[in-house]
């Protein structure tokens, strides 16, 4: 991920066995400093693309799908604001199953979570009742074509098909558009870019304090 390369450096004091004397530092990178979109940008749904993530597909494959460069993946997590990637992004297949099976064990894996209910429509194809409505089992309506008898447009949902259902919610994406992406990645440089203070070495460093210089 070439995020990193983008980010600015900070000195910490070294605190390793191997130091050689109190104005001794180690050079890291500042992962505190996070980018984001322009404010004027964000707000611009012109800016952005809708993006659905395919079965296992990372974020590097989107990236190369998208941009041509499997080194943009920082970009599609950023500008699709995934902050936890365990939280945010889909589980692959394997994953799923593996979180499913620990959260509900293999003989309650398949048990029904809760009940939804089927879209149900009348003989000139108007829709009566819509689907994915969480009903109790026993739910009934007035059958739409004949007024004297009911249906029961309810069908089971399995635990497996819950999680299955809650981790495809997270495949659809908004991610910036190609033509936008030199523009974020310069203003990403800036953003990255040091302003004169104390703790200033230069636009690209600054250095944390030090203790056993830092005045009583």
């Amino acid at each position: 991920m070439t995020y990193f390369r983008q980010l600015p450096n900070i000195q910490y004091q070294n605190f390793l066995n191997d130091r050689t004397g109190s104005q001794d530092y180690l050079l890291m990178k500042n992962i505190f400093l996070r980018g984001k979109l322009r404010e004027d940008l964000s707000s611009n749904f012109t800016v952005f693309q809708k993006y659905s993530i395919k079965g296992d597909e990372r974020p590097d494959e989107i990236a190369y799908d998208v941009y041509g460069s499997s080194e943009y993946d920082w970009v599609v997590l950023i500008t699709a604001k995934i902050i936890t990637y365990q939280n945010d992004y889909p589980l692959t297949s394997q994953e799923l199953y593996d979180y499913t099976l620990n959260k509900y064990g293999v003989e309650e894996m398949n048990d029904i979570h809760h009940y939804e209910s089927t879209e149900v429509r009348d003989q000139l194809d108007r829709l009566v009742y819509p689907s994915g409505i969480i009903v109790a089992k026993d739910f009934t309506i007035p059958n739409p074509d004949t007024k004297t008898s009911f249906i029961s447009p309810v069908v089971g949902v399995s635990n497996f098909e819950y999680e299955t259902n809650k981790n495809d919610i997270k495949r659809n994406i908004t991610i910036l558009r190609p033509s936008y992406l030199n523009e974020f990645l310069n203003d990403m440089r800036e953003i990255s870019k040091y302003g004169f203070n104390s703790e200033y070495i230069n636009s690209t460093t600054i250095r944390a304090e030090n203790s056993k210089t830092k005045s009583p």
